[in-house]
């Protein structure tokens, strides 16, 4: 398979060290602007264009944006999770399995995006107002069996957004 398709943007690069402040805040302003960028690229690709795969045997553009919002939302959680519990262990999904269920084909591109502009309301919040010291705060998740800082999990989110943005911008019409 062509790597380029699956990882348009490259494989996700995280922090072995603390970030800075402006660091962090530049990776939280890429999270504050996927709602937007993933329903500008939507209107532009289209509803026909939206029920194709980016790439063979890939998920299509529907299918991609409520992605985003289920796994954003987990990330949200996660958070939570990791700022008021002791190194909690997560709760891994089936990413695949869940881009199957009826409410994926059923519900209507706009609502996840709207669940997107309200979680990344909430979530950018967050964000903002965590200490350093909160931001090395970890959980461990046993699916790739590797423990997390808050920070590292913020790197992987902001190159989730532009990962699966890219995605969407390969259904463009080419011209």
């Amino acid at each position: 398979m062509d790597e380029s398709l699956k990882y348009p943007i490259g494989r996700p690069q995280l922090p072995s060290a603390p970030l800075s402040a402006a660091e962090r805040a530049a990776l939280i302003q890429q999270i504050a602007e996927v709602p937007a960028q993933l329903t500008a690229a939507a209107k532009v690709v289209g509803g026909v264009g939206l029920e194709q795969p980016y790439r063979p045997g890939g998920w299509n553009g529907r299918q991609v944006i409520h992605h985003v919002a289920d796994s954003h939302m987990n990330a949200y959680v996660r958070f939570r999770l990791a700022l008021t519990e002791d190194k909690p262990t997560i709760k891994p999904y089936e990413e695949s399995a869940w881009a199957e269920l009826p409410d994926v084909a059923a519900t209507p591109i706009p609502v996840s995006l709207t669940l997107l502009e309200a979680l990344h309301s909430r979530f950018v919040t967050l964000m903002h107002h965590l200490t350093d010291e909160q931001w090395q705060r970890t959980f461990y998740h046993p699916g790739n069996q590797r423990t997390a800082t808050l920070e590292q999990t913020l790197a992987l989110y902001a190159w989730h957004g532009k990962h699966h943005l890219a995605h969407l911008l390969l259904l463009l019409p080419k011209e």
